[in-house]
Parts: C-alpha cells; structure tokens; sequence
C-alpha cells in the first residue's frame, strides 16, 4: 500500500525541532517510556542535482532533479520493524477497545481497560502518521498518492458504511453525506487535512504549542459544527504536528532499558486511575468530538481538558512506544495492512451492535469477555494479512493513472 495513512512511507526531512525537542523533553521527564524506533533518517525525495551537460537548459536540469526525487520516492526503502510493530499493535488495541464498549456499563474493569486504551491508541496513530509525513509537499507525485491513498478510500468507505447502515441497521432513508464523516472514517478526512497542511507546520517556528492553543480553542467552540469531523481534526492535531516535529534521536532518546522499566508502574497507575474515573467521567472526553460545553461541561472545562488529557496521552504513548520490539517478528508484516483491518473491521464492529449480538448473557461475564477481546484481536489479525490486502486494494490504493495528467517536462524528456 502506498503508506499514506497508517502505513509509513520512508522517513524524510526533519520538520521544525524546536517543537520536538520540548515535547519529547516532556514525554522523557513524564515517564521517560518510549521507544525508538530506528526510521530512515534520509529524504527519500532529496535526489541531488543531475549531472547535465554545461549546453543543456536550465529547465531541463530542473525536470532531471524533479524525475530523480520521484524516482528515489518510487523505490522502496526498507520498512523499520518498529514502526510495524507499533501499529500493529495498536490496532489490535482499536479493535479490542471497540469490543468493550458495550461491556462498560456492567464492567467496571472493561469500562477502565476502555479508558485507558482510548487515552493513548489514536495518538500513537496519529503521532506515527505525523512523523512519517515530514517529506509532504506540494510535489505532483506525492499530492496523487495523498489523492489515491486518502482521499479515495475516504470516499469508497464513506459510501460503504452508510449502504451498510442502511441495510443493517434496517435505515433506509439514512443519508450518504460526504461532510459529515460516518464512524471510522473520519481518519481518512483528518489525515487529509493534516497532510495538506504539513509545509505549513514546517514554517512556523513553535509548531506544537501553536497546534495546542488551536486545540484549545477547539474544546471551547460549540459552533464548530460537525462537518468533516473539525473537533476531531482541530483537537488531534498536536499529535500529528509532534509527529512531523520528530526526528529519528528523539526516539533513541527514551528508547532505554529505564523507559521499559519505568513504563510498567505508570501503565499501572493509568489504570488504577481509570479504574476509579470510569464511573465518574464522561468517556466522550477521549473521542475529542465535542467542545465542553456540548458535554454538559463549563466552557473553561474544555482547556483544562485537553491540556490534561494532552499530557496523559503523550506520556501514555512513550509507555506504549517503550515495549514496542524494535526486531522482526511474526506480526511485522502485517503492520503493512493496518489500514485494511482498521477499516474493515468497522463493518464487524457496527453490526455487532446492529444484530444485538451482545444481548447474549454470556459475554457480560468475565470469561465472556476474555473470549470476546481474544475474538477481536484474532479478527483484526486477519484483516490485516496479505491476502485481504489484495483481495482489497483497488479500494485502499488504487493506482488511478488514467485520472491525472503526465508530467510535461517528462514526457518531453522521453520523447528526446
């Protein structure tokens, strides 16, 4: 797959450090937990400047650089093991997560488990996806792959669940709504915002308190509506501009045996707290969809809510990031295919709840759940395998030539 959304592509450019110094200062002083990953530090577009005769035209020296940056970018580079590890499984955690959701409200311990998951498992997403941005630009050839890998599956799925919907859930009149992302699809809308919006990070000197402050904003505006999901985007947006801010040290900075060590007493922690949260707070927190004050919460809420929640999350991950192998296992190649799992998966999800699956007495019973999460995590295990890849690729990455224009001062080229 083209590696645009859950999947990385090879790691480019560094974005502005100035945010990534101070946030993963944060992330090492918090919990001192994550790990390093060991991603290309090379731009697979830095193809360097082609050794054209003195009598050719500038222009053409221009198109040779601009056909060896596409050409460096085509070839595959080999994909860290760590990078894999992670997302894969972190989407065994959405899976498992999706699976306790209707056994909150007679289990304490899945609605903890449920908080706990939710704290950090979209951020580690997000921050991978970020980081594996760092080289997008304005570039023809990386504008179609945005096309291509985000913008098309968003489309095709967006259709999809609501035909799903429809049929499933005995509705209809339900609505096909290109705005108004249903379920998982509002990833595919916020990546392509982000991804847009990526040289712009890339100017401004302090990236990440700047995407904080608009984050903040977010949690206290009502008024933003729900069109393409905009809370969602707005306020899951410092995760992916510390993703851009990265750099390959940051990783090997808290990749130590002490993060490891160090992780496990604040895992435990997060859970006994969420252990004595969930009954009092409003899990809706963790979705960041809504401003404070559609959750019944005063408008200050908001800020002191995202900024809390934003350095539980970050601190949640590095614990996360720090048991993360960084070495070849069974599981690594199907962090290749988290983006067929995370959206296939969606249709299992939904109709478990459409077909009253859980009204079955026997999965709110401790065993029940045991079985049920090991049945999720089997489930998005498959999902991700090469096999479902192929057989659903024309929708997660369709190559699409014949909907874009060849390159001019290529073809001119080919043609001499």
């Amino acid at each position: 797959m083209p590696h645009d959304t859950l999947t990385p592509t090879g790691a480019a450019a560094p974005a502005q450090a100035a945010g990534a110094t101070a946030t993963m200062a944060l992330v090492a002083t918090a919990s001192a937990t994550a790990t390093a990953g060991r991603p290309a530090a090379d731009s697979p577009g830095a193809g360097g400047t082609s050794r054209a005769r003195p009598q050719r035209h500038a222009a053409g020296r221009g198109g040779s650089r601009a056909k060896n940056e596409a050409t460096a970018d085509a070839k595959a580079k080999p994909r860290d093991a760590f990078f894999d590890n992670a997302k894969y499984l972190a989407i065994v955690l959405v899976a498992m997560g999706h699976s306790w959701e209707p056994l909150r409200d007679g289990s304490r311990t899945a609605a903890a488990l449920y908080i706990t998951v939710y704290a950090f498992h979209m951020p580690a997403f997000i921050i991978i996806s970020g980081y594996f941005s760092r080289s997008f630009d304005m570039r023809k050839d990386r504008l179609q792959r945005l096309i291509t890998g985000v913008a098309v599956p968003y489309i095709l799925f967006e259709v999809a669940y609501t035909l799903f919907k429809r049929w499933a859930d005995d509705d209809p009149g339900y609505p096909i709504s290109l705005t108004d992302p249903w379920y998982l699809t509002w990833f595919l809308a916020a990546l392509f915002i982000w991804r847009l919006t990526t040289p712009l990070w890339k100017i401004v000197r302090w990236p990440v308190p700047l995407a904080l402050a608009i984050a903040v904003l977010a949690s206290v505006s009502p008024d933003i509506g729900d069109d393409l999901d905009l809370q969602r985007v707005l306020q899951f947006l410092p995760f992916f501009v510390i993703g851009l801010s990265l750099r390959p040290e940051h990783f090997r900075l808290v990749r130590r045996k002490k993060a490891r060590i160090l992780a496990v007493p604040v895992f435990a922690a997060a859970l006994v707290f969420a252990y004595w949260a969930a009954p009092r707070m409003n899990a809706a927190w963790f979705y960041h969809r809504d401003a404070a004050q559609e959750l019944a919460a005063p408008w200050w809420s908001g800020a002191v809510m995202t900024l809390a929640m934003f350095g539980c999350s970050l601190v949640l991950v590095a614990c996360f990031f720090a048991w993360i192998p960084g070495r070849t296992m069974w599981c690594t190649a199907l962090g290749a295919g988290t983006l067929y799992g995370y959206l296939l998966h969606g249709f299992l999800a939904k109709g478990s709840r459409f077909w009253n699956w859980y009204d079955n007495p026997w999965m709110h019973t401790p065993w029940g759940a045991v079985l049920l999460t090991l049945i999720a995590g089997t489930v998005i295990t498959l999902l991700c395998t090469p096999p479902v890849q192929r057989m659903f690729r024309w929708a997660m990455e369709p190559k699409m030539t014949w909907a874009f224009t060849k390159d001019p001062v290529g073809m001119a080229r080919s043609r001499n």
